[in-house]
């Protein structure tokens, strides 16, 4: 049997939600420079990266995201010093909470009725 996963989500009082679909938004854009090349790595909308992106940009002290209009010179996008350390709590927080939680997930995991293989 496989490990189960962990979907973290934090909740804040500003309406805001980070899971794992905005750390692997903001992991993408890292990666590729770019916001819509992110967003088909996650097979989502251009138009749906860029609303993600805006509503985290929005009620963080400093914007996560920086980007460049296209044109000549191609544009793009980068995570900001603020981007980078959310990333790195969120991808931090996940591996504490898998770790800690080994035994916990475990004693759920054998509660579970067999699997037909």
């Amino acid at each position: 049997m496989k490990p189960p996963k962990l979907r973290l989500k934090l909740t804040f009082d500003s309406g805001l939600t980070v899971g794992p679909g905005k750390a692997d938004l903001l992991q993408g854009i890292a990666a590729e420079g770019s916001i819509s090349a992110a967003g088909r790595r996650m097979k989502m909308s251009y138009k749906r990266a860029w609303m993600l992106v805006e509503e985290m940009n929005a009620v963080f002290e400093a914007p996560l995201v920086e980007s460049s209009r296209g044109g000549a010179s191609g544009g793009g996008a980068r995570l900001t010093a603020t981007g980078e350390a959310v990333l790195a709590h969120y991808r931090r927080l996940e591996a504490i909470t898998l770790e800690q939680g080994a035994s916990e997930i475990a004693g759920i995991t054998q509660l579970l009725k067999p699997q037909a293989d």
